[in-house]
């Protein structure tokens, strides 16, 4: 199969799935703000990864991965009414920690930043006492 048919229903898969889990009710998924980031689906069309990232569930991170393996029937069925495909994917969920890796590696090169703004401090400060000697 060409590979443009299955990056459009990536595409596709990954807009459906935002809007369906908008509309479920689970306490542990409804709580956390969900965002599909990306969604790969195999070449035969018959199970996809689920790339998501959530803030803010009551349950914590644990509780959405339960939340959403325990609706993935609803969901699966869902995608079957919205998607008119010979076969709807299985789908597994996989948190997707990329967003929390670069706040850290931002909060790192603020720090480096920082440091390096106080060492130029320092040496700004001694040059002047240089100067005078001389």
């Amino acid at each position: 199969m060409a590979n443009y048919r299955r990056d459009r229903v990536n595409e596709e898969l990954m807009r459906e799935l935002a809007d369906i889990l908008r509309g479920i009710k689970d306490p542990r998924v409804s709580s956390a703000f969900i965002s599909v980031t990306a969604v790969d689906c195999t070449a035969d069309l018959k199970s996809a990864k689920v790339y998501y990232s959530s803030m803010g569930g009551k349950d914590g991170e644990a509780g959405v991965a339960k939340g959403l393996s325990s609706a993935s029937g609803y969901i699966r069925r869902e995608l079957a009414v919205r998607l008119n495909m010979r076969q709807t994917p299985e789908l597994k969920f996989i948190r997707d920690a990329s967003s929390e890796h670069g706040a850290h590696i931002s909060e790192l090169m603020k720090e480096v930043t920082r440091e390096l703004e106080e060492i130029d401090a320092r040496e700004a400060e001694a040059e002047p006492e240089e100067k005078t000697d001389e």
